[in-house]
């Protein structure tokens, strides 16, 4: 559905983006992913040919951005960052001039009209001035214009960015709600939504693409992944906890805090690609002592990419 082959993008000596190549299938969502300035909305720019690239190029549906780039915006809905709106206008009218742009007219573009109202969840607002609107229906709203063609391939450029944790569910929801149908392109800050909805994730910096692979994955490559977090009860020896440093699995246990009545809770970490947990079960079991806490990690997304971003500063 899309596919990017060594995209650059130049700004006299800046390079925006350095040669980002990946394809998305239908059904996937991919969570884009980068620290401020490494090429996210100006990779999404060229894709949707709102910019040129220096070199390299891109396909939509199998139509070339530069050869084609109207019919890759007949198929591609875009939500920019900050995106624009007129205004003056009431939310009705505005969604009748973008229907009109995209060739709809009479019965027809009326038809789009309601059903983007109905997704977006318009109807309280469709007769009032898009100034008057609140952020998270302004959002609503160029989220409706992205959909109104009914297009396979959705780019969003921070689509929660700004709202509160009710209306970022709610945009959240949208996307996951839209996923078997259309390939979904967005870019995000928050790590919790690519875990939430991402099938793929997708880590970019100084222009270059530094990880894909879809979320577990990429907790896979955290250092917290398989750790296990327990609470020992009082009275526990120091024998117990070399016991539980010394398992093979086991890289590093290190101690949390103490908690009330003598209890402590402790971190075992696990050697990569190592399963841990069934081991520390074991000995616990072994010594007969039990845990009222037990808890192993998936792995941490922040972490990996605080990694991986760090690493070409």
């Amino acid at each position: 559905m899309v596919e990017v082959d060594n995209l650059v993008k130049h700004y006299g000596s800046i390079k925006a983006v350095n040669g980002i190549s990946f394809s998305v299938k239908k059904g996937e969502i991919l969570g884009f992913l980068g620290p401020n300035g490494a090429g996210k909305s100006t990779t999404m720019k060229m894709i949707t040919c709102f910019l040129s690239p220096t070199s390299g190029t891109a396909r939509v549906q199998g139509f070339d951005i530069i050869q084609d780039p109207i019919s890759v915006r007949q198929k591609v809905g875009y939500l920019p960052e900050s995106a624009p709106l007129y205004e003056e206008m009431t939310v009705a009218s505005f969604l009748k001039f973008i229907a009109s742009v995209r060739g709809f007219e009479g019965k027809d573009a009326q038809m789009k009209i309601d059903k983007v109202f109905e997704t977006c969840q318009l109807h309280k607002v469709g007769s009032q001035p898009i100034h008057t609107l609140s952020k998270g229906y302004r959002q609503r709203v160029c989220f409706s214009q992205a959909l109104l063609h009914d297009p396979e391939v959705l780019i969003l450029d921070e689509p929660t960015d700004g709202l509160d944790p009710n209306q970022k569910q709610a945009v959240r929801d949208l996307i996951s709600s839209m996923k078997e149908d259309k390939t979904i392109i967005f870019s995000t800050h928050i790590l919790e939504e690519v875990d939430a909805i991402c099938t793929r994730a997708l880590v970019i910096s100084e222009g270059v693409v530094k990880i894909d692979g879809t979320p577990n994955e990429l907790k896979r490559k955290s250092t917290f992944h398989n750790a296990v977090t327990l609470t020992l009860p009082k009275g526990c020896d120091e024998s117990l906890k070399t016991a539980i440093g010394a398992i093979v699995s086991c890289s590093k246990l290190e101690k949390i805090k103490d908690l009330e009545e003598g209890k402590t809770q402790w971190r075992c970490f696990a050697k990569p690609g190592e399963e841990l947990a069934s081991k520390v079960i074991a000995l616990l079991k072994d010594r007969k002592i039990e845990t009222n806490e037990f808890h192993v990690e998936q792995g941490r997304l922040d972490e990996v990419f605080q990694t991986i971003t760090k690493t070409t500063k």
